[in-house]
């Protein structure tokens, strides 16, 4: 099967997507794909493959196949290839450094990140340097005397929304012969495309925006060059390590992207009446959210994310811990629960998933932004916010 992204010329991403990636099922005609579950194909008698590109599930899915096109497309990368979750996308990327190698990760990220990172590095000998990548000049300096093998950042970093300037950063690992992987979870594709900035990688857990239900585990990562030797590494990894999405929740990721950039338009809209309003908020300390002029890397997330500012951030309440939680059990429309990039507004008090050792301050609440409408949300943090 053909890896080069379906795209008609002249279509726009927005038609692209509803369509899932273009084209009927050619079998029946279907405007949804079929979900395949068989997990072995049959050979003819001279013991040839019906079809040569369906051997075995683990690796010949032809709604892979379909909705990795989709994924490389939105990226305008060269081809992607799905795991069981964000998680498992991540560990790809890192076992590409090898024993006695070095790499250089962006503080400040995802916990399970960096704790796998941590864990990871340790076990395998491989020396981990953890830099604020929103310190330019030092992080460069970083990737400079470190020469590491793989760079790895998150923008906007969760849940600090803190950016790195992508082209700078790619510039010096080429000069230092560094692998640049970006995790763009919080962002997504259709506001920010790290592959034509100069990363190598881009990853996301597909669980959140791109998915956008709450209702599957999964993780993507994307290539700017199917040529090279990490890529080669990553889709052995994929098949033979075995941390494969399955039929159904490829299919249900497949459908959830019909409608992301409908729900990017009111989640970005959303977020961003929201940052405002809680800007102004007595009862509020900080708001993190690049899209708010007074966030002190506004003017580089706007040459960075192109299609707006994303649904996520990050709030430091005043009064501690016990008014951060007071102020999350008043809420009503905003749920109390772990992840983001959902239909619905979330709301997470990070220290009490995290721990002291995370260094996460105890004020802070990160809010993933639904598509409610905004006057609802708003509401919501008013009252909340009153109560507490």
């Amino acid at each position: 099967m053909s890896n080069e992204p379906y795209k008609p010329s002249g279509l726009h991403v927005d038609s692209l997507l509803a369509h899932a990636g273009g084209g009927s099922d050619p079998t029946t005609g279907a405007v949804v794909p079929p979900i395949q579950t068989a997990t072995t194909f049959v050979r003819d008698e001279d013991y040839e493959l019906i079809n040569p590109g369906h051997l075995y599930s683990r690796d010949d899915n032809a709604l892979f196949h379909k909705t990795e096109r989709l994924l490389a497309s939105l990226e305008e990368g060269a081809d992607s290839r799905l795991f069981a979750s964000g998680m498992a996308a991540v560990a790809a990327v890192v076992r590409i450094v090898k024993p006695g190698g070095t790499i250089l990760a962006q503080s400040g990220i995802y916990w399970g990140t960096t704790i796998f990172l941590r864990k990871h590095c340790a076990r395998n000998n491989i020396a981990l340097v953890e830099a604020d990548a929103s310190e330019l000049q030092a992080f460069q300096d970083e990737i400079s005397v470190t020469q590491p093998d793989l760079v790895w950042l998150e923008v906007p970093s969760n849940p600090y929304l803190k950016l790195a300037d992508i082209p700078s950063i790619s510039a010096r690992c080429k000069q230092a012969g560094a692998l640049l992987a970006v995790d763009a979870t919080a962002a997504t594709p259709l506001i920010m495309k790290p592959l034509t900035m100069g990363a190598d990688l881009v990853m996301h857990s597909a669980t959140k925006a791109l998915n956008g239900h709450s209702d599957l585990l999964g993780g993507v990562v994307t290539t700017k060059d199917a040529s090279n030797e990490a890529w080669a590494f990553i889709c052995e990894e994929r098949k033979n390590a075995g941390a494969v999405l399955g039929s159904f929740e490829t299919w249900l990721l497949l459908r959830g992207l019909r409608t992301l950039s409908l729900r990017l338009e009111r989640m970005n809209s959303n977020a961003l009446a929201v940052a405002n309003f809680l800007e102004r908020h007595p009862k509020i300390e900080a708001v993190l959210y690049p899209g708010i002029a007074s966030h002190p890397q506004h003017e580089l997330a706007k040459s960075l994310m192109t299609g707006g500012f994303g649904y996520l951030m990050s709030i430091l309440v005043k009064g501690g811990k016990t008014k951060a939680l007071k102020i999350t059990g008043a809420l009503d429309v905003f749920q109390r629960a772990t992840s983001l990039g959902g239909t619905e507004s979330l709301v997470e008090h990070r220290y009490t998933i995290e721990g002291e050792t995370s260094g996460i301050p105890v004020d802070l609440l990160r809010l993933s932004i639904g598509i409610e409408h905004g006057e609802d949300l708003i509401a919501d943090l008013d009252q909340a916010l009153a109560s507490g």
